[in-house]
């Protein structure tokens, strides 16, 4: 399947999206899973988001050859990151994925993938099949039904560098795995018939699309879509970042208190944006149940 590229032209200029335009990748979105919107950011606030991506996940530069680190709750890291909130073209794709102008910012992330760095395997984000209580802070926040990836690979989105990958119709009710794999327990990955039941890290799968875009593009999933990532294998870093929001009528109770970087995040923010996090949980990676 092609990728669903919609463009923006001028878009710096432009404050709300066409309506037909947004409703093709929503289309896209429910009948393959993904959708790439082109031109989202101009090269000046991707400028910016390097910048903060580095600032909030590895501010002394101590990542080395082949390492890889994400930061959690990447908006409260500083204003470089939720300078995003500021422009309104990257606010009115969210307002029209989620379906309504009541919005709150339900998590974020920024990764440093760094030469040399390893495969991610294949997943999917949403943990919407457990049943029982949420045992880890993921069962907490990735429940819900709006859409999961909503990254900027700000250095672009190529296989020999890093990038993404999906698995078209992957996140249609009731996927039992690619051809020639079985679901791992839980349903959160796959692996081949008859090996092991852990999440698979090849690239020979049925259905997979590498997603090729530029640092501004937006890559957009469906909460089921499973994706994973290439090694890096190009003598650059590879950075990313996202902020995704849901419905500010869908509360959600967490176990946890908001962290003092989440307090600090909230108390800085300025007034006119405060209005996106009622709401906000931040997240603590690290929350398990009592067993």
């Amino acid at each position: 399947m092609d990728q669903a590229a919609i463009e923006k032209p001028e878009l710096g200029y432009r404050y709300e999206f066409a309506t037909d335009e947004m409703d093709a990748v929503v289309s896209c979105m429910d009948a393959h899973g993904f959708a790439i919107i082109k031109d989202v950011l101009p090269e000046s606030i991707v400028a910016g988001m390097r910048q903060a991506v580095w600032d909030g996940t590895d501010p002394d530069r101590t990542l080395e050859q082949g390492q890889s680190r994400t930061r959690h709750a990447w908006i409260e890291s500083g204003p470089g990151a939720w300078s995003l909130l500021e422009y309104e073209p990257f606010m009115a794709i969210h307002r029209h994925l989620i379906g309504t102008d009541e919005l709150t910012v339900h998590r974020s992330a920024a990764i440093i993938r760094m030469p040399g760095s390893a495969t991610v395997a294949w997943h999917t984000d949403w943990c919407g099949f457990h049943k029982g209580p949420p045992r880890n802070s993921g069962e907490v926040l990735n429940a819900g039904l709006w859409p999961s990836g909503k990254w900027f690979y700000i250095t672009g989105s190529r296989p020999e560098h890093g990038g993404l990958c999906v698995i078209e119709d992957s996140h249609v009710e009731g996927w039992e795995g690619p051809q020639g794999f079985n679901l791992t327990t839980g349903r959160r990955s796959f692996y081949p018939e008859g090996g092991e039941d852990t999440a698979y890290t090849g690239f020979d799968i049925p259905g997979l699309v590498p997603l090729f875009t530029d640092p501004g593009d937006m890559i957009v999933f469906a909460h089921r879509t499973y994706h994973g990532a290439f090694p890096n294998k190009q003598d650059e870093v590879r950075l990313s970042c996202a902020i995704g929001f849901r419905d500010r009528e869908h509360r959600i109770d967490t176990p946890w208190e908001i962290p003092p970087s989440g307090r600090k995040f909230l108390d800085d923010l300025p007034q006119h944006l405060r209005r996106y996090v009622d709401g906000y949980t931040s997240i603590d990676p690290g929350w398990k149940a009592a067993s």
